[in-house]
Formats: structure tokens, C-alpha cells, sequence
């Protein structure tokens, strides 16, 4: 099998419980919530991403198998402790299988996820972060860490903490309104001390 890859990058992570981690990024091309293309995005199922996932165009992108593409991260890396590639999208979750997870092991990297968790997650990974996003149904209920972006309509947080991930997140949304969804991220953790805010730093870094 191939993988459609949009980039794949050395960066920091920017969000969640393992902000500022050296990381390698691997962008999946695809989603199932949305086409990608704005002219989609009124009907789509999640109308605020803020990510290009469309195509094989980014910064090494293209078309690989499992171990070629295992070895160019690998080379992203270098020769530096603690491996970690962050495998996003889009949503991942359409392509990442046990066979990329164990290519990605072998390069002696540990495998973390950011999904919508829509889908099931593949066996193996070493990080799930999943985040749901209202009208959609969630089949990925544990993990690592659940970020939820805010505000959203139609989403009970607290619902959701009976779910079984480690850490609870509220993350701004980003967007014209970001200063007005910053404050209620912030008015939502002081009032329910069960979440942690998590800023997209990476942006206020000028980083990718």
C-alpha cells in the first residue's frame, strides 16, 4: 500500500500535552469531514479546520510506501534522542495502519495521532489525541489527551469527560472571532477546573 502524504516536516508541536516537543509532522492528504475546498466548507461537517490537507503538494509530499516513508522521516530526524512523529491530516485515521506504525517503530520513532476520532484508531500508537467536533459521532472515546475546540455549538464538554482519556483540553478557535473564543476558552477552564487550556503556540511562533 502507498500513502498519500500532503507535507512531512521537522518542527515543534504546538498544541496539547506535549507542546514544544521536537516532532516530525506527517500530513495525510484526505478527510472525511470535509472536502478541503472552500467551496465545500458551509456544508461541510467540520467548517472551521484550518489546515491544507488537499493533494501531495507540501513540503515532501507525494506518493511512498511504508518503509521509504519511515526512512525519510527518520532522515528529517537525524541523529537526535527521542524520536517522535506526530501523524495528522486531514484525518490520518483514513490511511495510518499497522503496517506504517510498524514501519515508523522500526525507524525507532514513538507514533502519536491527532484525530477527529470519527474513525477507529490502528493498533500500536503510542499517542492518541482525538478531537471531536459537534454533529459528528465519535467511535474513539480514549486516548491520551481529548482537545476540544471552542466554542462550539452543539457540544457538551462535560459530556465528555466521562470518556477515557488522560487530559482534557479547550483550545480557542481560531479564526475572524479569535480573541472573543480565547477569552471563553479561558472563562470555560477557570469555571471547570477538569479542563486545561491549550494554546496553537507553533502559530504565535511563526513555526509550521
Amino acid at each position: 500500500m502507498s500513502y498519500a502524504v500532503k507535507e512531512l516536516f521537522l518542527t515543534l508541536q504546538g498544541e496539547g500535552m506535549q507542546a514544544g516537543r521536537r516532532a516530525v509532522f506527517l500530513r495525510l492528504a484526505g478527510c472525511n469531514l470535509w472536502s478541503g475546498r472552500e467551496q465545500d466548507r458551509a456544508t461541510a461537517r467540520c467548517t472551521f479546520c484550518d489546515t491544507d490537507f488537499v493533494g501531495t503538494d507540501g513540503i515532501n509530499g507525494g506518493r511512498y510506501e511504508a518503509d521509504s516513508l519511515a526512512a525519510r522521516a527518520r532522515a528529517l530526524w537525524g541523529e537526535g534522542e527521542k524520536p517522535l512523529v506526530v501523524v495528522t491530516g486531514g484525518e490520518p485515521s483514513l490511511q495510518l495502519d499497522s503496517t506504517l506504525i510498524e514501519a515508523l517503530h522500526q525507524a525507532g520513532f514513538e507514533v502519536a495521532i491527532e484525530t477527529n476520532g470519527t474513525l477507529a484508531a490502528a493498533t500500536g500508537l503510542d499517542w492518541v489525541c482525538v478531537s471531536p467536533k459537534a454533529g459528528t459521532e465519535i467511535v474513539q472515546r480514549s486516548g491520551n489527551e481529548l482537545k476540544l475546540v471552542w466554542p462550539q455549538a452543539g457540544i457538551d464538554p462535560e459530556a465528555l469527560l466521562g470518556w477515557g482519556f488522560d487530559h482534557f483540553l479547550i483550545q480557542p478557535l481560531d479564526g475572524a472571532e479569535r480573541e472573543a473564543s480565547l477569552d471563553a476558552a479561558i472563562a470555560y477552564v477557570m469555571d471547570h477546573p477538569s479542563w486545561r487550556l491549550s494554546l496553537q503556540t507553533h502559530k504565535l511562533l511563526g513555526l509550521p
